[in-house]
């Protein structure tokens, strides 16, 4: 007892943490949790929750089976705490201590792993609904360290724990505010998850929660889980109510990069809706965006090339971008080494070029803009072809423009890709197949190059876009005879007839107008051949 109480207190020191694990210190702490006395095992799990800081040491302690013996710690604490005897409170105190040292240990992965099948989860969920704050805080923290691992956040997105989760956002203890806002980040990738905050009344919690922008770790945190919270729509309709759009451009300037990141994040996610694309301009949110374009943290390009595109959408909102010089910014990004920064940056310049009158003018605007798009459809990364084969979609639209990809062999460059799988790349290569067929001798080219089979096989896909888009690309096509004999030989008509009672619209016809096309040519070759 003397020896562990000794133990406890230097053990926060660094070099004594790497002096106890090199004399097999770790092992011997997890044979004490064995101890019948509670104290002993208070004061062995407390120290290995400071020896476990160093990563030798979480191994260690794993290889040994401590975490085993840590998660039984956890199963001490009574269903009922109104009331409790100094033997009960004991046992809180264990509990404690072992939620203490597993929030070290679920540093590492495969300690993680054994937490889950020690029977960690439901024992964290439960300890969750503790009164007690000491003991709620390496319990959160354990949590959002496990919700790192997918199955951890699958077990996690239960509505007591969500509940639970919500109600410790509105205590006045800041650490466990921003523990339970790094799990709801976690967690919130997750549909079912960000349902459930809003049905519990989280969100406003965590707009209020914004305005701590002294403590940095929280407002990280905070602005995190808006962001991933933000990727449903209803939520953002809360978040307009609660103003949240508002204080979160004021968060655009003099922030840590981590913080920056998730509040570009939530602004892209909820620029997507018309109106907040008013107000991040009238609260002077695009100078800021746009200055971000010259960063260099990946993360932060990613999301805030999308919330520039998404702003741009508005006419209002472009000009203001292209007069900040947004548009060359955008283009230089191209020419970065990270695929996600790419494909983001081209996706942004595609609205651009569809919301110009003259879209050669805004690929002219960067000199050798145009062998840049060219250069993506050579990568390797399939959101980067497809972020490349849409902002062709755009390009080709203008005569110009169409004439200078057909000398550079866009119609080869397109062709050489048909035969992925990847739904996204299918659907926007489609799309430029169809924007690149208005002209006649593109048809021709396509299939001459082999490109149609291949697309026939698309409209297998259960993606409604990536049929749509299939459908006008084999509408243009259809206008040439042989592709029409291609396009019958692979067995288009079944399908097509299928999509014909589509309730999309624009599939509906684009599929009719196919089949129409391939039954005038054998009502023709008929009539040639029968008088």
């Amino acid at each position: 007892m003397a020896s562990l109480k000794i133990l406890k207190e230097i053990s926060g020191n660094a070099q004594i943490q790497r002096a106890i694990a090199d004399l097999g210190g770790s092992q011997t702490l997890v044979k004490v949790l064995n101890s019948p006395d509670k104290d002993l095992q208070c004061l062995a799990a407390e120290t290995i929750a400071n020896v476990t800081k160093l990563r030798s040491a979480r191994r260690t302690v794993r290889q040994h089976g401590g975490i085993k013996k840590l998660v039984e710690l956890l199963d001490r604490v009574p269903e009922d705490s109104a009331t409790l005897t100094p033997e009960q409170e004991k046992d809180i105190e264990v509990a404690r201590c072992g939620a203490l040292a597993l929030w070290n240990c679920s540093k590492r992965r495969k300690n993680r792993e054994a937490i889950r099948k020690a029977g960690g989860i439901p024992l964290l969920a439960r300890l969750l609904k503790s009164p007690h704050e000491n003991m709620l805080i390496p319990v959160v923290g354990t949590l959002q360290e496990c919700a790192s691992e997918q199955r951890y956040r699958v077990a996690i997105q239960t509505e007591t724990t969500i509940e639970n989760l919500v109600k410790n956002l509105k205590c006045d203890n800041q650490e466990l505010q921003m523990l339970c806002a790094r799990v709801i980040f976690k967690c919130a990738e997750d549909k079912k998850t960000r349902d459930l905050v809003r049905q519990y009344e989280g969100l406003q919690p965590l707009v209020s929660l914004l305005n701590m922008s002294e403590n940095k770790q929280l407002l990280a945190a905070t602005t995190g889980a808006i962001w991933k919270c933000s990727i449903s729509m209803e939520n953002v309709v809360k978040f307009q109510e609660y103003k949240a759009i508002e204080t979160l451009v004021g968060l655009l300037t003099d922030q840590p990069e981590e913080v920056l990141v998730n509040v570009v994040g939530a602004l892209g996610e909820c620029a997507q809706e018309p109106v907040n694309r008013a107000v991040i301009r009238k609260c002077g949110g695009i100078q800021p965006l746009v200055n971000l374009l010259t960063g260099t943290n990946q993360a932060l390009l990613v999301n805030v090339t999308r919330a520039v595109g998404a702003c741009a959408t508005e006419p209002e909102n472009m000009a203001i971008i292209d007069r900040l010089d947004g548009i060359r910014l955008l283009w230089s990004l191209l020419k970065n080494p990270n695929p996600d920064v790419q494909a983001s940056a081209t996706m942004a310049l595609c609205v651009f070029i569809g919301n110009t009158k003259d879209a050669g003018e805004i690929v002219y605007s960067f000199v050798g803009g145009l062998e840049l798009i060219l250069k993506l459809l050579k990568s390797t990364n399939d959101e980067v072809l497809a972020s490349g084969c849409a902002a062709i979609a755009k390009i080709a639209k203008n005569e110009a423009n169409m004439a200078i990809l057909t000398d550079y062999g866009i119609v080869t460059m397109l062709t050489e890709l048909t035969k992925t799988t990847d739904d996204k790349l299918r659907r926007h290569l489609a799309e430029a197949v169809a924007t690149c067929c208005r002209q006649s001798s593109g048809r021709v080219s396509f299939g001459e190059a082999g490109a149609v089979a291949p697309l026939v096989r698309y409209l297998k896909s259960r993606d409604i876009a990536v049929q749509r888009e299939t459908a006008q690309a084999l509408f243009q096509l259809s206008k040439d005879p042989n592709n029409c004999i291609t396009m019958h030989e692979n067995g288009v008509v079944k399908l097509l007839l299928d999509m014909v009672s589509s309730t999309d619209e624009v599939l509906q016809e684009a599929s009719a107008g196919c089949v129409a096309n391939i039954r005038r040519l054998a009502l023709a070759n008929e009539k040639a051949r029968y008088g």
